[in-house]
């Protein structure tokens, strides 16, 4: 007989609005105070309007998955990668050994959307950079029956899979659910998971706690449950849902930079500085969108 058990919601918590990178605002819903959750370091819910945004900066050791949801968003690095993610877009990027980027506002409307920093295990860490980008239409939806959508950005629901190499198992979705409306979405046993409430609200876990627009939710960490009810009674609901495999290994951070050890955050420094071990490029690097893209709409 095949015995499920469902997640609860152990905590939740408002983000609050917080200056970043060049005029940009972000609401950090996992990180810094609110703690990691392997293996997931940093989610922000940003806006970036011009002339701000996120001129030239490096990363080395996790990979960076960001989700537009309004404008568009510029990009361009140091081994000639460059282009433009509209509304529903991903980029999923490998930073691996080394990269330096850049990320500004390419849109009269502000640049609203998500970025999650995802930790790489110790054995990834220093391989070369890659990217992943899915335009909006290419990213496959479930919709088990009227009132229900499920964008699968990265692993699986109602038997549609994502296209996405996740070298950390992960799970990433967007829910739409109309009132009245509920579902089950299934999680591997031993993954960690979060949400955040884009619009209305909802009840999930199995004890029913309800979430409210804007609001971070942790499920718990019963090693047993292995899936998240959500019914939502009382109006619409969106929101996203993250999971992932923990790696279950030290984690060493120094702004950009992710690795194990110190002395793997110290090699890194020297790295960056002078120029070596993945940043040979970053030499006399200045990408042609440091001070601003070309506005497109």
């Amino acid at each position: 007989m095949l015995v499920t058990l469902a997640h609860n919601i152990s905590r939740s918590f408002l983000p609050k609005s917080q200056s970043e990178g060049l005029g940009s605002r972000v609401r950090r819903c996992l990180g810094q105070s609110h703690g990691r959750l392997d293996p997931f370091l940093i989610c922000d819910i940003f806006e970036s309007s011009v002339p701000g945004g996120f001129p030239d900066h490096p990363h080395r050791g996790f990979e960076t998955v960001t989700y537009l949801l309004e404008g568009a968003v510029a990009h361009e690095d140091f081994i000639g990668n460059k282009g433009v993610i509209g509304p529903g877009d991903v980029q999923w990027m490998t930073a691996g050994k080394g990269i330096v980027h850049a990320e500004m506002p390419a849109s009269t409307q502000p640049a609203r959307g998500i970025q999650l920093w995802l930790n790489l295990k110790r054995s990834e860490k220093m391989i070369e950079p890659t990217y992943q980008d899915l335009k909006d239409s290419d990213i496959s939806r479930a919709k088990p029956e009227e009132g229900i959508t499920v964008k699968v950005i990265a692993g699986e629901s109602f038997g549609i899979k994502s296209t996405v190499f996740t070298r950390t198992p992960t799970m990433m979705m967007d829910f739409t659910l109309a009132k009245g409306k509920k579902i089950e979405q299934p999680m591997p046993k031993g993954w960690n998971g979060f949400l955040y409430v884009f619009q209305g609200s909802a009840l999930f876990g199995g004890k029913k706690f309800k979430g409210e627009a804007n609001y971070t939710l942790f499920l718990d960490e019963n090693p047993d449950a292995d899936f998240l009810p959500v019914e939502a009674p009382d109006e619409d609901v969106r929101f996203i849902l993250f999971g992932g495999e923990p790696i279950k290994e030290p984690i060493k951070q120094y702004g950009p930079f992710v690795m194990t050890t110190e002395q793997e955050i110290s090699q890194t420094l020297t790295d960056f500085q002078q120029y070596q071990n993945g940043f040979e490029r970053a030499k006399n690097f200045r990408s042609s969108i440091a001070d601003g893209a070309k506005i497109l709409f």
